[in-house]
């Protein structure tokens, strides 16, 4: 399994080290040509707290849900195992939060053109597309429920809930940073002065909707079924 926690890993971590890449976290201010006070300037203002908190913030939470699906697998393998279907619901939910993360990212454009209008148009429909994809997940596990797809049903409706819920919290979390950014723009500050804000929700944003989509196909019925085939190949 821990082949599994690698595949889920990498593609997250690759995000994340580019993402700290490209603030400098890697700088060698030795190294650079210039007066010692100006390197010193430059190398701090490189990387905020808030941008390193956040990378580690990151780093956490990868390896929680890399626990958590190297568990998963582990016990798909047990014979009681009963793959639930995936709620057609749930692609559309993923569309939505691509659509999020894309306003987002189109928020983080206009905050470094100065274009405060645009940085609004797209914090406001990130988050309403966030909220949307949050209901859409409440309407799938009403969905399931209907279906008899209950929490302690089965292992694999546990794993199911408890993936979607872990998302949809963090999410949360997320929407509670980017309305204090918006309480920020609706205070008049300055597009300068938000940059950075706008900047590590996007961040935040592409995180989770790369997480999503490793969670979403996880739990689509087929993984069952590959690894029913790989059983019988090795028994």
């Amino acid at each position: 399994m821990n082949t599994a926690v690698l595949v889920v890993l990498l593609p997250i971590g690759a995000i994340i080290a580019w993402w700290l890449s490209r603030q400098r976290l890697m700088a060698k201010p030795w190294l650079e040509v210039g007066a010692i006070d100006q390197v010193g300037d430059t190398d701090a203002s490189s990387l905020p707290p808030a941008a390193i908190g956040l990378g580690v913030f990151l780093a956490v939470v990868s390896s929680l849900f890399a626990l958590f699906v190297s568990a998963y697998l582990m016990r798909m393998q047990v014979a009681d195992w009963a793959q639930l279907p995936a709620p057609t619901l749930l692609w559309v939910n993923t569309g939505v939060l691509v659509l999020s993360s894309v306003a987002l990212h189109y928020a983080q454009v206009a905050a470094r053109r100065g274009q405060m209008e645009a940085v609004v148009d797209g914090l406001m429909a990130g988050g309403l597309f966030a909220v949307a994809f949050l209901v859409g997940q409440l309407l799938a596990w009403q969905q399931l429920n209907a279906a008899g797809y209950f929490l302690a049903a089965n292992p694999a409706n546990s794993f199911f809930y408890l993936f979607t819920g872990l998302h949809g919290l963090h999410l949360l979390g997320g929407l509670v940073a980017l309305g204090m950014t918006i309480d920020k723009v609706w205070r008049g500050r300055d597009v300068s002065q938000i940059r950075l804000s706008v900047q590590l929700c996007a961040v935040y944003w592409h995180f989770l909707l790369a997480l999503w989509i490793v969670l979403f196909t996880l739990l689509t019925p087929w993984v069952g079924d590959f690894a029913a085939i790989c059983r019988q190949l090795l028994s």
